[in-house]
């Protein structure tokens, strides 16, 4: 039977899904079989496992730092938001349907024989599991059906470590506020805290340390310096979303839509010192951008109607008119055609112009297309030519299928034969997430861009992702032995409860 340390936080991006990650990798290298677990997770970012099961982006990260193939166990239910009040509810990769809040608060008791049973799965097959929760332990009108954060630690039998985010202000207050809340067998089953995110000198806040471990008699197992690390996101909430940082000369923006998705696409284009990447809302954002992209969404028509009213629509159809290479990904594709047809509602019903960037049509159709794919980019006469003939890995997720008019030329040709996406001029989409993975294509976009704005293509040769990614679960494994006490957060797994 597998042993498991949980991560709780105070709030939603506390850093448990770094600290998740970090112990992941800090216990592979260790010598132990481990797995990330998250019994609910709220996320757009998502990701197909290859049996074609669809999971959270933030597992699949885990999972990775953990050296073993992302799967479905790893997060049984995803929830993807679809509105302000609710969600597509994904059970162990299918799609369940679409809930509201209320309906979904009234069901998910019965998913609990679903959790149990990918837990019970990776227990065969693990010798520790790090798992992680949702929002706050405290949240005390949702405690009564909790599944992920105290109802889960019961469930696996786990000890808690309770992650505070001092970046953000008032991590005493949280940490005490939050063990406060709890009832007396839930703060018994928290045997540390953590606090995260911070800068400064740790000598400063040794006075507050012994504080709080006298006011909660729950130790500090450790401070974690903040880190940027290159890893992937989970949610709206990620500071990525605020842009990179960096001042390269080229300059890309992505439309910051509302319901954007799997925004972790463009993470290799990010991580280039040549790329001052920008997330954008308004059309005077855009400033002069070298290339433009168009992300997934999870409400493609409603995004749609934003992009529009917000004036972007009219900014990047200008610059587009200009020779400003844009590329749309999975609903940033549907965007850029010439109209999509709802028949089924799934989204909003209807049908919607599209920007008219690209002569296709895509029809919403009840069944999502979840697969795995290798495709070549296809050899043709357009702006992205540089990019002809090299393959890339990834996955697609939507619901809509996409036609090209007669004549039009696709992006790219899978491995099993299908066309993909459409290219004219400077505009392409694809439905293939995962994209800018390959260090070949992202080396030949950036090269083109480069050529363009007249700089040396040479400074744009990219580390393939993946070992870009190695590197830094190295990273994240040193922060963890450096910043938290190791040898007690074993023998809390050892012990259990």
């Amino acid at each position: 039977m597998a042993k498991s340390i949980m991560i709780q936080g105070t709030m939603s991006n506390a850093g448990k899904s770094f600290l998740t990650a970090g112990l992941c990798r800090l216990f592979r290298e260790d010598g132990y079989r481990v797995a990330p677990f998250k019994s609910q997770n709220m996320a757009l970012n998502s990701f197909v496992t290859r049996e074609g099961l669809e999971m959270g982006r933030a597992q699949v990260m885990q999972a990775e730092a953990a050296g073993v193939e992302p799967s479905v166990d790893m997060n049984p239910i995803l929830l993807k938001p679809t509105g302000e009040t609710g969600s597509q509810v994904i059970v162990n990769g299918e799609v369940l349907g679409n809930m509201s809040a209320a309906d979904y608060f009234a069901c998910k008791k019965k998913l609990v024989p679903d959790i149990l049973a990918a837990y019970h799965r990776l227990e065969e097959r693990c010798d520790i599991i790090v798992i992680e929760g949702a929002g706050s332990p405290a949240e005390i009108n949702l405690k009564a059906d909790d599944i992920v954060n105290m109802g889960m630690a019961r469930m696996a039998g786990s000890p808690v470590l309770l992650a505070g985010d001092i970046d953000r202000g008032g991590v005493f207050a949280s940490l005490y506020g939050t063990l406060a809340l709890l009832e007396p067998g839930e703060r018994a089953m928290v045997k540390g805290t953590i606090i995260n995110k911070f800068r400064g000198d740790p000598a400063i806040l040794k006075p507050g340390l012994a504080m709080l471990e006298e006011l909660t008699g729950t130790p500090v197992l450790g401070v974690v310096p903040y880190t940027p690390l290159e890893l992937d996101d989970e949610d709206s909430l990620s500071e990525r979303l605020e842009g990179n940082g960096k001042n390269g000369p080229l300059r890309i923006a992505v439309a910051r839509l509302p319901h954007i998705s799997n925004f972790t696409d463009f993470n290799p284009l990010e991580q280039s010192e040549l790329v001052s990447l920008r997330y954008v809302r308004k059309p005077e954002e855009l400033d002069r951008a070298d290339l433009i992209l168009l992300p997934g969404s999870k409400n493609t028509m409603d995004d749609l109607v934003w992009l529009r009213e917000s004036g972007l629509e009219g900014g990047i159809l200008r610059l587009a008119a200009r020779g400003t290479p844009v590329i749309g990904i999975c609903g940033g594709y549907q965007m850029l055609g010439e109209c999509i047809e709802d028949p089924l509602s799934v989204e909003r019903g209807g049908m919607l112009r599209g920007m008219g960037l690209l002569p296709v049509r895509t029809v919403f159709a009840g069944e999502k297309t979840r697969t795995r794919v290798r495709a070549r980019i296809c050899h043709a006469e357009h702006a992205f030519s540089d990019l002809c003939g090299l393959t890339a890995e990834g996955y697609e997720i939507h619901m809509g299928q996409t036609e090209r008019a007669a004549g039009l030329a696709p992006f790219a040709i899978t491995e099993d034969g299908r066309e993909d996406g459409a290219v004219c001029g400077n505009v392409a989409g694809s439905y293939l997430h995962g994209l800018f993975d390959s260090a070949e294509i992202t080396t030949a976009l950036l090269g083109m861009l480069c050529a363009r704005a007249g700089l040396n293509p040479s400074s744009a040769v990219r580390q393939n992702a993946a070992a870009c990614r190695e590197q830094e679960y190295k990273k994240l494994a040193a922060l963890m032995r450096q910043s938290l006490n190791v040898p007690e957060i074993y023998r809390i797994v050892k012990e259990g409860l």
